[in-house]
């Protein structure tokens, strides 16, 4: 033990109680040599000096430095077998050889099932902190729960929902790594037949989330794979949840959907499918600031759209000039993002003129 704290510094900084566990350690592995070598082997195998020890030695040493404790121990142990006569010291010599890698193997399998049980434990807490997102109930308990799993509470996050693929597991760590390289947190657990991946990080907006989540959209099983909005906590997280949740639902209403989609690209079909949300952030995102702009922005849209999205059709029915009718067209698009011409951006128009009248 003097040996022991002579060359590593770090075994004097530890508390009592672990400096015990290692002593016990210790003596327990040079007894059961020499029981082992006095029994020609039969003895208890060298892997049951562990056993002395109690599981939190594992939390507390660390497996780099149970090797350097094994290392100084058999250096011990040879340096004292150099002192017996020259006949005695090769078969002791063989024994403490072939002993010491049995120890090795023993300190392996001991570390390894700590780390096993510890990945089981983390995987746990893990599926409940994104059950608890999915179902809204993200308070500050759940927020220290993935702070344990290294979750720094980064200021974007959004949630991913995809169909689960027959390995998740695998799945999960690609999908860790991917987002690790990229600067990024990634909590993720299946949820019944569907994969939830929540990313944090600094997200710029919904384009540089969708391309970062289709560098791992393959990890998914076939079908569509949602994106909700960005939101600036875990505790906000379930808003972004309901979106993805509500995307997955109405993403095959639209066959040509991209893979990955942001939610907010299905806010059509999630109308459709119910989603009253969605019919609210569809009217406030399209039809309240283009009544709000006035400037028959509103009843030049509604005349494109009603003569099949004929410029010069439009500009006819209104009495004005098609120029009129292209600046109209541009100052829409300026205001929401979606351009009249486009058939897709057309229907989300044409609905989101509907909801806002209704909801008027």
């Amino acid at each position: 033990m003097t040996r022991i704290a002579e060359q590593h510094p770090w075994f004097s900084e530890l508390e009592a109680e672990p400096r015990s566990w290692i002593t016990i350690v210790a003596r327990s592995g040079i007894d059961g040599f020499i029981d082992w070598f006095a029994d020609g082997g039969n003895a208890a195998p060298p892997r049951s000096i562990f056993d002395a020890a109690p599981r939190a030695l594992t939390r507390r040493i660390t497996l780099h430095q149970t090797v350097d404790l094994v290392r100084t121990t058999i250096d011990t142990v040879e340096t004292e077998i150099a002192q017996l006569p020259d006949d005695d010291q090769p078969p002791l010599q063989l024994a403490i050889v072939h002993y010491s890698r049995e120890v090795a193997f023993a300190a392996a399998e001991v570390y390894a099932r700590a780390a096993e049980i510890r990945g089981a434990w983390d995987a746990r807490l893990e599926a409940l902190v994104v059950d608890a997102v999915i179902r809204g109930d993200a308070d500050e308990s759940v927020v220290s729960r993935a702070s344990t799993l290294g979750w720094s509470s980064p200021t974007g996050l959004a949630v991913v929902i995809g169909p689960a693929p027959d390995n998740p597991g695998a799945a999960i760590e690609t999908i860790r790594g991917i987002a690790a390289r990229h600067g990024f947190e990634v909590l993720a657990a299946p949820q019944g037949d569907r994969l939830v991946v929540v990313i944090g990080g600094e997200l710029a907006g919904s384009d540089q989330l969708v391309t970062l989540v289709g560098e791992f959209t393959d990890q998914f099983a076939p079908g569509a794979v949602v994106a909700g909005p960005i939101v600036d906590s875990l505790a906000d997280a379930a808003r972004s949840a309901r979106s993805a949740l509500s995307g997955i639902r109405a993403a095959h209403a639209w066959p040509e959907a991209p893979r990955p989609v942001a939610s907010s690209d299905l806010l059509p079909e999630r109308v459709l499918a119910g989603d009253g949300h969605a019919r609210r952030l569809l009217v406030s995102s399209i039809y309240s600031p283009l009544v709000e702009a006035g400037g028959d922005l509103i009843v030049t849209l509604n005349e494109f759209l009603a003569q099949g999205g004929s410029i010069e059709a439009t500009a006819r029915a209104r009495y004005i000039h098609p120029n009129t009718v292209r600046y109209r067209l541009r100052r829409i698009q300026e205001i929401t993002g979606y351009a009249a011409g486009d058939p897709r951006d057309a229907y989300v128009l044409q609905l989101a003129l509907t909801l806002g009248r209704l909801l008027d």
